[in-house]
């Protein structure tokens, strides 16, 4: 067991850290475990571009995992967990030891659950054979009901609309992006949501899907019938740490890690939307997103390979929606004081968050230079002067209180 590191997971998390361990010159054995058929790809195609172009996009070729020895097992999934022993076990009735394991399983969709959500036509999106279905939904013209008003449904209803589907979004909260975005960039994406034909239904309940062989409608709360010939559900992800849990890891809705993605075994440390990390506040949380799962990824290596721990880094990620192409950074705070930026009307803008004048998040819409300068501001703690950094005829910089 020698230096030997077991991978499971074959998400953006898992394919990243196995190449990174072979670039820190990690000399023992690696092994990438994996449930899906297909090598490691990437997954923001999946909502943003699954419409058109190729949706096999590899993280990195065949021949990489050959060159870098990095051994890949598609289709076997590890089942079980012996610390005691040092191995897990797979679906293939083998066993595997390690020296260090890394769990990055990911996050799956959460059900619906009300009767009719297993008719043929109801899907989610996690991976590439969801997309292709979805892909298939679009190309046919398919009437779309999106329930759940979140990232990736504001991101699929745009691809939808953009190929002539008419689509409604159902969202059970007073408004779409509740969970994770400021209630004025709420606003100003339902609106530009609805100028594009998108249909949103706010403050609404499914109760059931209705169909025979196939999907028909969607019954909301107040008794309302959707028609429709596909449903998609994005009303959020659970992380998926049943392997932690059932191995007697420290878990509290993922697995819980330290800032160098270490678990409460020492010689398991966990990455990526699983996980459940710390963040510069002093809390808790899980950040779903190919940012952080890169981050954690290069945590891991750290502390594997003895090199010095890696910085924190301000969590970010980006969304397409539209013309929009939308960067966020920082986490939203409750009741923040809130500078616009530009002007939504034009979609170039950028929301500045901050508690006072210390920027705490921003949103940004086409407008690259802001993002970075807010990303920057969140860093190093800047204090601003809300008036002047209002004032787009004044420079970003010059809004800074010395």
């Amino acid at each position: 067991m020698t230096g030997r590191v077991l991978v499971v997971g074959t998400g953006h998390a898992g394919a990243t850290v196995a190449g990174l361990l072979r670039q820190a010159g990690h000399p023992g054995p690696v092994e990438l475990f994996g449930d899906e058929l297909d090598l490691p790809y990437q997954r923001p195609p999946l909502s943003k571009k699954f419409a058109e172009g190729q949706l096999e996009q590899w993280l990195r070729p065949a021949e990489f995992y050959r060159e870098q020895d990095i051994t890949v097992r598609l289709g076997e999934q590890v089942t079980a967990i012996d610390r005691d022993r040092r191995c897990v076990w797979t679906d293939a009735g083998r066993a595997h030891g390690y020296e260090h394991l890394i769990l990055a399983t990911g996050a799956e969709p959460r059900p619906l659950p009300v009767p009719g959500a297993n008719l043929s036509g109801v899907v989610s999106l996690r991976t590439l054979a969801d997309a292709r279905v979805l892909r298939k939904c679009v190309e046919e013209r398919r009437t779309l009901v999106i329930v759940g008003g979140g990232y990736i449904g504001l991101e699929v209803a745009a691809v939808a609309r953009a190929n002539d589907v008419a689509v409604t979004i159902v969202e059970r909260e007073d408004r779409v992006l509740a969970r994770v975005a400021s209630p004025r960039l709420s606003e100003i994406l339902a609106a530009h949501h609805q100028r594009q034909g998108t249909r949103i239904v706010t403050g609404a309940d499914v109760v059931r899907i209705e169909g025979d062989d196939r999907v028909r409608a969607v019954v909301l709360g107040d008794g309302e019938e959707i028609p429709c010939e596909a449903v998609l559900v994005g009303i959020g992800a659970t992380p998926r740490d049943r392997l932690a849990a059932e191995a007697g890891l420290v878990c509290a809705q993922g697995i819980v890690v330290d800032a160098q993605a270490r678990t409460s075994d020492p010689h398991i440390l966990a990455i990526g939307d699983v996980t459940r990390r710390p963040l510069s506040t002093g809390s808790l949380a899980r950040l779903e997103s190919i940012p952080s799962a890169t981050e954690q990824a290069k945590q891991a290596v750290a502390a594997i390979t003895g090199a010095p721990p890696v910085a924190p880094e301000v969590p970010w990620f980006w969304s397409d929606q539209f013309d929009l192409k939308l960067k966020i950074a920082g986490l939203v705070p409750p009741s923040p004081g809130t500078v616009l930026r530009g002007d939504p009307a034009t979609g170039r803008f950028a929301l500045f968050h901050h508690l006072g004048g210390i920027v705490a998040a921003v949103e940004a819409a086409n407008s690259p230079a802001e993002f970075v300068a807010g990303k920057k501001f969140i860093a190093s703690g800047t204090r601003i002067d809300p008036a002047r950094l209002a004032d787009a005829a004044v420079p970003v910089r010059d809004a800074v209180i010395q």
